[in-house]
């Protein structure tokens, strides 16, 4: 197991997986896929899969992906 697990920007719970997301990105109209990750209180978080080094983005829609998140 590796000790680089994520944590939550909120609360600094390890954070887990949770796929990808094809979406339109709006600043150079390319689709793009986001990866998106969740911690065991509920915060879910996004990021563009092909922009590693940018921060998370709370996502707005957590429930869609993590069942009432």
């Amino acid at each position: 197991m590796s000790d680089d697990v994520m944590a939550c920007p909120e609360c600094a719970e390890p954070m887990r997986a949770g796929g990808f997301l094809l979406a339109l990105r709006e600043e150079d109209g390319r689709r793009a896929c986001r990866t998106l990750w969740g911690c065991a209180r509920r915060h879910v978080w996004w990021r563009w899969a092909d922009r590693p080094g940018e921060r998370l983005e709370a996502c707005p829609v957590p429930q869609v992906f993590f069942g009432g998140r």
